[in-house]
Parts: C-alpha cells; structure tokens; sequence
C-alpha cells in the first residue's frame, strides 16, 4: 500500500515504513519533516568526523557501532517496539551505537549513546530545537552540533537528571574529548580544514 502522506497529519513508523517515494523523511512525534540533500561543505564535514569515529573503534574493536545517513534511529516512548507505536524516527547524520541490541536490519531501537548533526542553514533552527528536544527526552547521552559556517562544534551531555547540561562549544585549536568514546579527541582545525 502507498501512502500520500499529509504534512498536517500524525504517523507511526508503520506508516512511514509505506512511503516508496524517493523523499526523505523523518517523523517527530509523528509529524513529517522533509529532509533535502545536504550541501558540499555539510556532507564533506560529516564524512570526515565520521571517517574518525569509525576508525578509531574499528582500532579499538569496540562493542560500539558508528553509522551514517540515512540511517533509521526509531525513538519509541514507554520502550514500545511495535511499528505502530513509534511515533518518532529520524536520520541523525552520524550516530554511535553501544548496545548491540538496540541495532537490527531496521537500523537503531532506542537512544543511541552519541549523535551528531551537522547544522545548516535549512537544519539550524530544527536540529537545536526539535532534534534537541527528542534526543534529550528519549536519553541520547551526548549530542554534538556541528556548524560548519562558524567553524564549531557544541556538545550536549545528559545529566543525571535527565537534562542536557549547557552546551560547551569548541572552536580553533580545540581538541575534543568523546565522551563515548573514551581515548578519541576530535581537533576542530582538521574537522575545518577546507
């Protein structure tokens, strides 16, 4: 069965699972949000921090996975699983995954330990907000923004409480710890280096 879908409208993943068309899509609380094809300096950005968070627990042979958009992160409430129940899904440009358990051929169930989004301007607005907001409520323990257009990187980590502590932001000639990933520090001159 396809599905035209109604912007205006709540959806499960089950719903989502239905869309054949070629638009990528990510539901927060079950509402669509549009996803367009990042741009040069975006995806440049992304492969790089990635090329370094997968090598070093490829080094490592860490229990933890690192993955790329698209890549499916299904943010169920009350540890539903069922398709139908899942109400948020989304496609982080990078995320690390601890738990093998939370990995299956749909991608990840539950919080991953890190996700990473690289801001544009499209994404600003949406991945400190709305993203913030679902990462923290359903236990993501660290978020990093990255924002290539002002060359820095913020990172979140969730506190005992529940809540992310306030964002600590790395500029020029930062070197920063993964908290992960114990043992990988990210230098923002090489992440910015073009």
């Amino acid at each position: 069965m396809r599905l035209t879908p109604d912007m205006n409208r709540q959806y499960t993943y089950a719903d989502y699972l239905q869309w054949f068309d070629e638009k990528r899509r990510e539901l927060i609380n079950g509402f669509i949000r549009i996803m367009s094809s990042p741009a040069t300096t975006h995806a440049e950005v992304a492969n790089d921090l990635n090329v370094t968070l997968y090598n070093f627990v490829k080094r490592r042979s860490g229990k933890c996975k690192v993955f790329v958009a698209p890549f499916d992160v299904r943010l169920p409430k009350n540890g539903e699983k069922d398709d139908d129940k899942i109400f948020s899904v989304v496609q982080p440009d990078i995320v690390v995954v601890c738990d093998p358990s939370k990995i299956d051929e749909k991608g990840c169930l539950g919080a991953p330990d890190m996700v990473v989004e690289v801001l544009s301007p499209s994404t600003r607005k949406y991945d400190l907000n709305d993203k913030f907001n679902l990462y923290e409520a359903s236990g993501v323990k660290e978020y990093w923004t990255v924002a290539p257009a002002d060359k820095d990187v913020t990172v979140f980590l969730l506190q005992e409480d529940g809540r992310y502590a306030e964002g600590v932001i790395y500029r020029s000639g930062a070197k920063i710890p993964v908290q992960t990933l114990p043992g990988l520090e990210v230098d923002t001159d090489e992440l910015f280096a073009r």
